[in-house]
């Protein structure tokens, strides 16, 4: 691969990426940042419409597909479906996140493409699973939400049901399907064959509820909206200061006494309704409200220095460009440029994690609509004969 990879922790491998919007490009994203060898199939649509995912130099779409190549594909043409089934032949991971019944009308579904290649890795997120009463139904981050119970359990009680305000479902689904397809391809090491990884925005959103699902599972003990209240540990949440709010959280009792001494009301550990971690949360709006009498005396720079020193966690409320502009953010370099022949303003999120001898780098830009279309099918073994017809004939 001529261009340049982001890592050489996965660089030995190749993945078709077939995925639209935010979910399965989420995916594709891990797998490309560490540095497999990423060809995005742009579909060609006979139509001439837009595809989805919004404007390609806006800057979803750059977050999204940094560190690929791509090629522009007709997959509705027979020519341009005996394109892919060649190109399947020499891939280790295929990603899709088409509504399940549509890969099957495309002719590119699993059980057709394990026929190919038997070593095949393929990915599928769907909005409700592959199979099942709900299967047929266009996915949707909110409504994923609200189904897998995540918004009965956000906001201000007595509000109604509130999203949070990223595609949470979007999100972990695609990182989901990401450890599955890097599991099932240390499996093929041993076994050497591939598997079908399924995942869907229902399934993510329901294992995100983690503690939350398990009072209910475990104790039959339906969570509730809890506002900016920690459900279980009292008192954590937001107070106020005298120029802003900030989080506090104090999660056992020594960390409860270190806060109020560090408040300036040691009195109130020791009174009897505050006694104990269930008598803190049976009384939490008296004692937030006591608590607020005090923080909002002081900045709320001076209250992060100062719990920070007594040992209890705490911390500002930022928004976005107070998080980018933020000492600790600014050292872990999270935020990364990304190099272009063009001389874009390109600057990202890179990885949350680091490996010591093969780290991740943004390596390259987004490829423009098919941009490496001619490139990509010589190096999977199409002559320039072959290149030219495809081209001809608006396969490629």
């Amino acid at each position: 691969m001529p261009s340049p990879r982001a890592s050489q922790a996965l660089a030995r491998f190749t993945v078709l990426d077939l995925t639209r919007v935010r979910a399965g490009p989420t995916c594709v994203r891990q797998l490309a940042d560490w540095g497999a060898n990423v060809v995005k199939i742009d579909a060609i649509l006979e139509d001439g419409g837009e595809q989805l995912g919004g404007p390609r130099h806006g800057s979803d779409f750059q977050n999204l597909h940094r560190n690929k190549r791509a090629m522009a594909l007709n997959l509705k043409k027979p020519e341009g479906l005996e394109v892919f089934r060649r190109l399947v032949e020499k891939a280790d991971v295929i990603v899709e996140n088409f509504r399940p019944d549509v890969k099957a009308k495309l002719g590119v579904d699993y059980e057709r493409v394990r026929k190919i290649n038997p070593r095949i890795v393929y990915g599928s997120i769907s909005g409700f699973g592959q199979d099942g009463p709900y299967h047929k139904r266009p996915g949707f981050d909110q409504i994923a939400q609200g189904m897998g119970g995540l918004m009965s359990i956000t906001g201000a009680p007595g509000e109604g049901p509130m999203r949070v305000g990223i595609p949470v479902a979007d999100l972990t689904a695609g990182l989901f399907c990401a450890m599955g397809i890097l599991t099932a391809l240390l499996e093929r090491d041993v076994s050497g064959e591939g598997q079908w990884v399924k995942t869907s925005l229902l399934q993510a959103q329901v294992f995100m509820l983690d503690f939350q699902a398990s009072r209910w599972l475990m104790d039959q003990d339906v969570a509730r909206q809890a506002g900016n209240d920690h459900p279980t540990s009292i008192p954590t949440g937001v107070f106020r200061t005298s120029d802003g709010y900030i989080n506090i959280a104090t999660t056992g009792g020594r960390i409860w006494y270190r806060f109020c001494e560090a408040l300036g009301a040691p009195d109130i550990a020791n009174r009897p309704e505050y006694a104990t971690g269930p008598d803190r949360s049976k009384n939490r709006k008296a004692l937030n409200a006591e608590i607020n009498k005090f923080t909002e005396k002081k900045s709320s720079e001076t209250w992060v220095t100062e719990f920070n020193a007594a040992g209890v966690p705490c911390g500002p409320i930022n928004s976005i460009d107070q998080v980018f502009a933020d000492a600790q953010v600014e050292h872990l370099g999270i935020a990364q440029d990304v190099p272009n022949p063009e001389g874009r303003h390109i600057r990202l999120v890179g990885q949350p994690f680091t490996l010591s001898r093969t780290p991740s780098k943004m390596a390259a830009r987004p490829p423009e609509f098919g941009e490496q279309t001619d490139e990509i099918l010589a190096e999977f073994g199409f002559n320039s004969d072959e290149i030219g017809k495809l081209r001809q004939s608006k396969i490629v």
